[in-house]
């Protein structure tokens, strides 16, 4: 087994949440500014720690409308969904035996409080949150955390994402990295496998074995 780990980012990864995000940004942001901004000008935000986000639109009391971004989240759940073939490729991989981790941008209150509540979050042992380390991505920082939590090399690892920051992050870690087509919508982020369906993960990492 080449891979004993498989570690998932979640956010266009696993769950599919761009408009939640993207809507309860523009609204908090109304909010506590007054300004307004147009869906393109805020998906720069998908992806990286929402604090770093609000930091580059140069928000002020940003511990502030963190939280009431947070609460307007809450208000588009109905828009998020776990990505068609996830459920069943995360079953496949537990039952051969590979590790389930997650290293995500979202804080450990955001993890908790939305991805928690879903039924896949059960097949994840470990959990890298942006609040377990001091950098976050596109640094090495979380996958480093990744491994001493799982006592792993970087070689026994493959992480999935869907951005530029996921693969980054992979690349300064020097773990390798397999591209989530279907929720980067783009092939031109570097990868070792440019995966358009879930269910491809698991046949990639079967090939790579023999």
């Amino acid at each position: 087994m080449k891979y004993r780990h498989i570690v998932f980012d979640i956010d266009g990864t696993l769950i599919d949440n761009e408009k939640a995000i993207i809507y309860s940004l523009q609204e908090a942001l109304h909010k506590e500014t007054g300004k307004q901004f147009s869906y393109e000008q805020l998906t720069f935000a998908l992806g990286i720690p929402g604090e770093d986000a609000l930091e580059r639109l140069k928000v002020g009391q940003i511990a502030k409308v963190m939280q009431v971004w947070i609460k307007d989240m809450q208000k588009y759940e109905d828009t998020i969904v776990v990505y068609e073939g996830i459920a069943e490729l995360l079953k496949h991989l537990s039952e051969a035996g590979y590790g389930l981790g997650i290293v995500s941008s979202r804080t450990r209150e955001m993890y908790k409080q939305d991805f928690c509540k879903w039924e896949i979050s059960s097949y994840f042992a470990t959990a890298v949150c942006a609040d377990d380390t001091s950098g976050h991505k596109p640094t090495a920082d979380p996958l480093l955390k990744y491994m001493e939590l799982t006592k792993t090399a970087a070689h026994e690892i493959i992480f999935i994402g869907d951005s530029i920051h996921d693969s980054q992050c992979a690349q300064n870690a020097g773990v390798d990295f397999g591209l989530a087509v279907w929720g980067s919508h783009t092939q031109s982020i570097p990868a070792n496998y440019y995966l358009n369906r879930p269910e491809e993960l698991f046949s990639a990492i079967k090939a790579s074995n023999d």
